[in-house]
């Protein structure tokens, strides 16, 4: 390969930046992938696990796995809809601590990232997660 494979770059860079962002949210005991997962359920609650996805622009059947580990953790937990052939979910009361202990832990990794690439190039990090 005579060009770097941009994929490759970005893929490494992914994984390194969910490295820093998972240490930074540790001391409130959850990683970014469910920080990001309960900011949603926050805004949208309650909210079916179609619809979680569906905003996550992720497969379902992933969406209701992360939610279970965090209904096992006592940080989610299901509420009743009108249509009861869908699963809603809702914060409880331990999730709604754990995101706000983990705010300002997220904006720190925000910090850092954002140090690190610029702000030029925090603005076309953006601009690319919202062509592509």
């Amino acid at each position: 390969m005579k060009t770097p494979c941009y994929c490759a770059a970005l893929r490494a860079a992914s994984r390194k930046t969910t490295a820093l962002y998972d240490e930074a949210l540790a001391p409130a005991g959850i990683g970014v992938a469910q920080y990001f997962l309960m900011c949603w359920v926050e805004y949208a609650s309650p909210i079916s696990l179609t619809e979680l996805a569906k905003n996550l622009e992720l497969d379902r059947s992933t969406v209701g796995r992360n939610v279970k580990v965090l209904a096992r953790m006592g940080l989610v937990a299901e509420t009743a809809t009108e249509d009861r052939r869908e699963t809603a979910i809702a914060l409880t009361e331990e999730g709604l601590e754990a995101l706000r202990r983990a705010a300002p832990l997220w904006k720190e990794a925000q910090r850092r990232v954002e140090e690190a690439l610029g702000a030029a190039g925090a603005a076309s990090l953006r601009a690319l997660a919202l062509s592509v």
